[in-house]
Order: structure tokens, then C-alpha cells, then sequence
């Protein structure tokens, strides 16, 4: 897959969690995460027994906290979403800490907010103790269609590729006086990103001809 392609969030260790089976792990995060949506909201007893579990085997796996912490920055829409919903809900108003909010939606985002977290950690964990290579081979084992495993491939392998053509736009657009954080050149970034998206498109055209070229019938050798 080449090197330093899709190891962005592995963490190299030699644990009991990195050294097992990728495809057991992944039917263990699928059965504990339907384990933790399927748990009622209002059961804080139960979600704190999953947390438990989840940091005892990310203590196990040996891979810092504070690895982890940083990239739990993805769940932060969906934790300000969790926010709302008590603002945003209707139902039974109640006071907490001098605000008046929707007490099933209260409840409804505490939920909401646990189960996301407890979600989105247990989602690094694999990462950070399984290789993307692994995880391919793992979700073959267990009988995957295999075209969406090969796209998922594609996906790792073309990544860093992708994201460096995205650093070399931002570099262009700086030096010419365009600040893609300030709302003034908005629409300047998001016709940088139909630009991305295009030559992403074109290189996926190239790569399925070259493919092709070479003896692709759907199936990698």
C-alpha cells in the first residue's frame, strides 16, 4: 500500500490488543458499540461500566490518552449538536444551572453525548492497535463484498496524497493573500475544494484506466 500511506492514527506497540486478529476485533467493536446504543438513556450505571471496559482495554493496549485525546476532536459537531437538543427540545421544562431546558431533551442529549464518545474512543482504539492493511485483510476474513474493500483501499493508500494537493493549495492561496479562515475568502476556498474535487475524480479515472491497462477484472491479484 506503499509506505507512510494511512498510518496517521496506528500507534506502534507489541500489546495483546495489537497483536490480535483484525477481524476479531472489528466483531468486537460491532457487537460492544450495538451494545451501547442499544443501552436506554437514563441507565448511568451502564454507561459507566462500557467506559470502563473501553479504558481498560485502551490501558491494555498501552497507547497514551493523551494519543487519543487530540483526535477525539471529529466528535465535536456532533458533541455541540448534544448541546443544543436540551435548548431546541420540546416537552417538560426544567432549571439547571440558572437555564431553563427541555427535560427530555436534557436527557436526550446526555445520551447522545456519552454514547458518542464512548463511540468515537473505541473507533481510535482499533485504529491506533490495527494497521490499515490489517483492517482490509480483517474485513475480507469476514466476507466483505470485495470492491468495497478495494475502495476502502484506494481510499488509504490515495489520502495522503490528496491531503498534500490540499496543503499545496493552501500554501498558493496564502501567498497570495487569501486567509481561507476569514469569511471574506470563503467562496474563494470552496472553489478550491470543486477544484480538489476534481482532480481527485480525474486521478481515480487514471488510476481505473491504468488498471485496466494491466488486467483488472474486478478483482486485485
Amino acid at each position: 500500500m506503499g509506505a507512510g500511506h494511512g498510518h496517521r492514527l496506528h500507534f506502534h506497540g507489541h500489546s495483546p490488543v495489537h497483536r490480535a486478529p483484525a477481524h476479531l476485533k472489528l466483531l468486537l467493536l460491532l457487537a460492544f458499540m450495538l451494545v451501547v446504543v442499544a443501552t436506554p438513556r437514563g441507565w448511568y450505571a451502564a454507561f459507566a461500566l462500557e467506559a470502563a471496559l473501553l479504558l481498560g482495554v485502551v490501558a491494555l493496549s498501552r497507547v497514551p490518552l493523551g494519543y487519543l485525546a487530540p483526535r477525539m476532536i471529529i466528535e465535536v459537531p456532533f458533541a455541540i449538536f448534544a448541546v443544543l437538543v436540551p435548548f431546541i427540545s420540546y416537552g417538560p421544562r426544567i432549571e439547571v444551572w440558572g437555564l431553563t431546558v427541555s427535560e427530555p431533551g436534557l436527557y436526550a442529549g446526555i445520551a447522545l453525548l456519552v454514547k458518542g464518545t464512548i463511540g468515537v474512543l473505541a473507533s481510535l482504539t482499533l485504529a491506533a492497535t490495527t494497521e490499515p492493511q490489517a483492517i482490509l485483510r480483517g474485513l475480507q476474513r469476514l466476507r466483505m463484498p470485495d470492491l468495497i474493500v478495494q475502495i476502502m483501499g484506494f481510499m488509504v493508500r490515495y489520502l495522503d496524497v490528496v491531503t498534500a494537493e490540499l496543503g499545496r493549495m493552501m500554501v498558493a492561496m496564502r501567498s497570495r493573500g487569501c486567509d481561507p479562515r476569514s469569511p471574506r475568502h470563503w467562496p474563494t476556498l470552496a472553489r478550491a475544494m470543486g477544484a480538489l474535487f476534481i482532480r481527485s475524480y480525474e486521478r481515480g479515472e487514471r488510476v481505473h484506466l491504468a488498471m485496466l491497462s494491466r488486467g483488472y477484472e474486478g478483482r486485485l491479484p
